[in-house]
């Protein structure tokens, strides 16, 4: 896919464009959630219009960042160099995991969600893998010597040690869920010991790994919608956790261990 310099630097404006309007938004996203929480998994609720099963609804709405993004990869196949060659296949280690893995490994304990939510998580997709296909493969071009930079081997570390984070703490759960049953308990075990929600603080690790070892506007704003959408529902989790248990440990925080 060729520009001329002209309709490329029309792209490069238009897509700032988007960039502020799509940071905006994850503003305004942030404010709403610290009043409802997204209604899905343990904060479900009425009036959100027909359910699906969880699922499904969780592989469709994840769908677009992997096929979406292997589009977007096939399309500049010719012109994508080694360093967007190694992003693509961070990006879809943790999204292939994410996609079709997590959703039939995890147990989830509410087997609805409203199709509403699937759909508007879809299009929300469709918008971050575009912004991240746009912003990081076709308009900057790394240089070989990327992969052994600072930022990226910095970055690299986060994002490893961040999705380890976030699949151990996913998977203490499931597993609790097969040693006690069905439902909701308490757990105890890795860093659920610190914070009720770690598999969100290994998330938030993970993508401020992205933004870094991308060294880009892109990244950066999808770790923002990262924290926009996962620190308000930490604290949601929190509270809900404090009310339903009510021997919940009182030094335990929301996300942060020692902190928040």
């Amino acid at each position: 896919m060729r520009f001329s310099f002209g309709c490329k630097l029309w792209l490069m404006s238009t897509f700032n464009l988007l960039i502020a309007l799509w940071s905006f938004v994850a503003l305004l996203a942030c404010i709403y959630l610290f009043f409802r929480a997204a209604p899905y998994g343990r904060h479900i609720r009425d009036g959100w219009g027909p359910t699906i099963s969880a699922k499904v609804g969780w592989v469709f709405m994840e769908s677009p960042c992997v096929m979406l993004m292997i589009i977007y990869g096939l399309i500049v196949r010719d012109q994508l160099m080694i360093v967007h060659h190694v992003f693509l296949m961070i990006w879809l280690t943790h999204y292939i995991h994410r996609t079709f893995i997590y959703p039939f490994y995890i147990g989830m304990t509410n087997h609805k969600m409203p199709l509403s939510i699937a759909i508007t998580a879809f299009f929300f997709n469709i918008g971050n893998v575009s912004v991240q296909a746009f912003g990081i493969f076709y308009f900057v071009q790394y240089p070989t010597e990327w992969i052994q930079s600072t930022p990226f081997l910095i970055g690299m570390f986060l994002f490893i040690a961040g999705m380890f984070i976030n699949i151990k703490s996913d998977y203490s759960i499931a597993a609790l869920k097969k040693e006690k049953g069905p439902g909701y308990h308490l757990p105890d075990t890795f860093l659920h010991k610190y914070v009720s929600s770690p598999n969100y603080f290994g998330e938030i690790i993970e993508w401020v790994g992205w933004a870094v070892l991308t060294w880009s506007i892109s990244g950066a704003v999808f770790l923002a919608w990262t924290i926009a959408n996962l620190f308000p529902r930490a604290i949601a989790n929190h509270r809900w956790y404090r009310d339903k248990f009510k021997d919940y440990p009182k030094n335990r925080k929301a996300l942060i261990p020692g902190l928040l």
